[in-house]
């Protein structure tokens, strides 16, 4: 069999061409990422996940960003709409184990959901601590302002998600709470000491090290890195990501058509594995970049494939929980609130 690739792509449409088969045939991602664009009822969006694993001839893994809130790719009327990370913490903050049994539920309608579709990666939980006047790119996706409500949330949330088959991917590591500019759009600098963000954005990944996948941010720590992004800084990730946090799950970088990161798509993903990144991760699906990447990426090997052969081997079986029972559960919470 071909060896898969260090990265995952998205696809452009409701189903995939003859060229993207083609492509996904001869290149070999590892996974794929949906979006918004590939859903439009329930038969599509399984067809399209098998269609997607039928190109490689795998098992490959199948992402997608459904966090709830504003960042939830399959909506009503597919699925219900579900509340955002701030809404969650704010039955935390005000009774803190029935806010951990709402994310826990939450996260496990998702894998039930999802796993309906062949999806089995989740983005979430989102780890981000934010301050005061920080980008709205994060804002009420946090569970909140303090990292201890952001750990014991997003502890909940990750183990709601593997009760349920799925797995989660811890992001966006080492912190984009802090970021005063949206990195979809530009390069956020943050130039607080080294010691502030151990103490604030940093603890809630620390607290998460286990969990086997995270995703970076593209924000550039000046104390630590003055020249490069988080995603591409070979400091960040081996004496931060890699060092002080101490996670050695696979790491993903955060899409690399997003304007925080300089240069052509082909040099953004050859600096990405540079820096010390296991996978590649191209969202957009338009065929000429995803073909800049093909071309700067190699078959995952050494660590990062440990680590990918650690994550395909988790995939598991669900707890066999009662979806009616659950799902009447977190309604009945949400209806009080």
């Amino acid at each position: 069999m071909t060896e898969s690739k260090s990265m995952i792509l998205g696809c452009s449409g409701l189903s995939l061409t003859s060229e993207e088969k083609s492509l996904y045939a001869g290149e070999q991602p590892w996974g794929f990422i949906l979006f918004g664009r590939n859903i439009s009822e329930p038969e599509q969006i399984s067809d399209l996940v098998a269609s997607l694993r039928d190109s490689v001839g795998r098992a490959a893994p199948v992402l997608i960003d459904q966090e709830g809130g504003r960042v939830q790719r399959i909506r009503p009327p597919i699925l219900q709409h579900y509340p955002s990370g701030q809404a969650l913490g704010d039955i935390y903050r005000r009774d803190r184990e029935a806010g951990l049994r709402a994310a826990w539920l939450m996260s496990r309608l998702h894998a039930f959901d999802l796993l309906k579709f062949g999806i089995n990666v989740d983005c979430l939980p989102v780890l981000d601590v934010p301050v005061e006047g920080s980008s709205n790119v994060i804002g009420n996706r946090a569970y909140g302002g303090d990292p201890k409500t952001v750990t014991e949330m997003g502890r909940a949330a990750a183990e709601g998600l593997k009760a349920g088959g799925v797995l989660p991917v811890m992001k966006h590591i080492p912190g984009h709470g802090r970021g005063f500019a949206d990195s979809h759009h530009e390069l956020p600098v943050v130039a607080v000491p080294r010691a502030e963000l151990e103490a604030h954005d940093f603890a809630p990944f620390v607290a998460l090290r286990d969990e086997l996948m995270g995703m970076t941010c593209h924000v550039v720590f000046s104390d630590i890195d003055p020249h490069n992004p988080a995603t591409t800084s070979h400091r960040v990730i081996q004496e931060i990501i890699r060092g002080y946090i101490g996670f050695n799950g696979l790491l993903l970088s955060d899409d690399t058509s997003m304007n925080a990161l300089a240069g052509t798509i082909g040099e953004r993903a050859a600096n990405i594995l540079a820096g010390g990144c296991d996978i590649v991760l191209h969202c957009n699906g338009v065929m000429n970049e995803m073909l800049q990447v093909v071309h700067n990426v190699g078959p995952l090997a050494g660590q990062s494939l440990v680590r990918a052969k650690a994550v395909e081997a988790a995939f598991g079986r669900g707890d066999g929980a009662d979806e009616a029972a659950i799902r009447a559960e977190f309604d009945a919470m949400f209806a009080t609130v």
